[in-house]
């Protein structure tokens, strides 16, 4: 059973998921019109993940970011990042338009990732 802690963070998680998919999503959407999609994914990942550690930090779990965090949210995200570009590709190759193969991937990999995240941030 989830406690209160629990609960108010997977808001919080979902709240700051939310801004950084939408981020990740938009310059996807614009990049992958100019370039191959997994480089344009790659991009937007890679700069959500910036804004999403420092939120998730301060918003979400409450604490100061620190490069021990940083390294263990990186972990994280590379393991969640492995699954988004297997997924995103699986998707490609079943005939998923391009600018909608993100979204059955983000409904995958977002609960995984919030999994891992707060591993990372409420180590006792």
């Amino acid at each position: 059973m989830m406690n209160r802690t629990t609960i108010g963070e997977a808001i919080r998680f979902c709240l700051v998921g939310a801004f950084a998919t939408g981020l990740h999503y938009g310059l996807y959407y614009l990049l992958q019109a100019v370039m191959n999609v997994n480089l344009a994914y790659t991009l937007g990942y890679v700069l959500s993940f910036i804004a999403n550690f420092y939120l998730t930090a301060y918003f979400t779990f409450g604490t100061s970011p620190s490069w021990t965090r940083l390294a263990g949210m990186g972990a994280a995200h590379l393991t969640n990042y492995l699954l988004h570009m297997a997924l995103l590709n699986l998707f490609l190759w079943m005939g998923v338009p391009a600018t909608l193969a993100p979204f059955p991937v983000f409904a995958i990999a977002i609960p995984v990732n919030f999994l891992l995240v707060r591993g990372v941030f409420r180590k006792k």
